[in-house]
């Protein structure tokens, strides 16, 4: 499983200041999201096919230094936090330019949601288990 995502800055995610704007970096975290959890099996299409989807309780964004336009990008991704059922879970991005240079942190903390009772829920215990499998900080706990 990789749980690093390469993207390039588009146009479309810049600012009137030439840079990567405030917005860009929680859709680049979204999607580095995504595609860890389709890696580990977890897909939109399961998502759909079990009424249940990701929610967010929390979402901080650290700036650390200024990212242009055109400039390749990675972020990681790691579980910081979770219980053991992965009900309730926190995520940690970092975001680094092409030259290396550490550029943003993203911390996000979040839930599953039935979205047929509209309630929070625990993931059936197969996926619970793939979920539980991502990449963990070295600074993991476990509730």
């Amino acid at each position: 499983m990789d749980n690093i995502y390469k993207t390039k800055v588009i146009w479309a995610q810049m600012d009137a200041n030439q840079h990567l704007r405030h917005s860009a970096y929680a859709d680049l975290a979204a999607q580095a999201r995504v595609e860890l959890l389709e890696s580990i099996e977890l897909g939109m299409s399961v998502f759909h096919k079990l009424k249940l989807g990701p929610i967010l309780f929390r979402e901080e964004l650290i700036y650390l230094k200024e990212i242009r336009g055109s400039q390749r990008i990675e972020l990681t991704t790691v579980m910081v936090k979770s219980r053991k059922d992965g009900s309730r879970w926190s995520i940690r991005h970092e975001l680094f330019r092409e030259d290396g240079v550490k550029s943003a942190i993203i911390n996000v903390d979040g839930a599953w949601m039935d979205l047929v009772a509209r309630k929070l829920t625990a993931l059936p215990e197969e996926f619970a288990n793939a979920f539980q499998s991502m990449p963990k900080s070295d600074d993991y706990t476990e509730e």
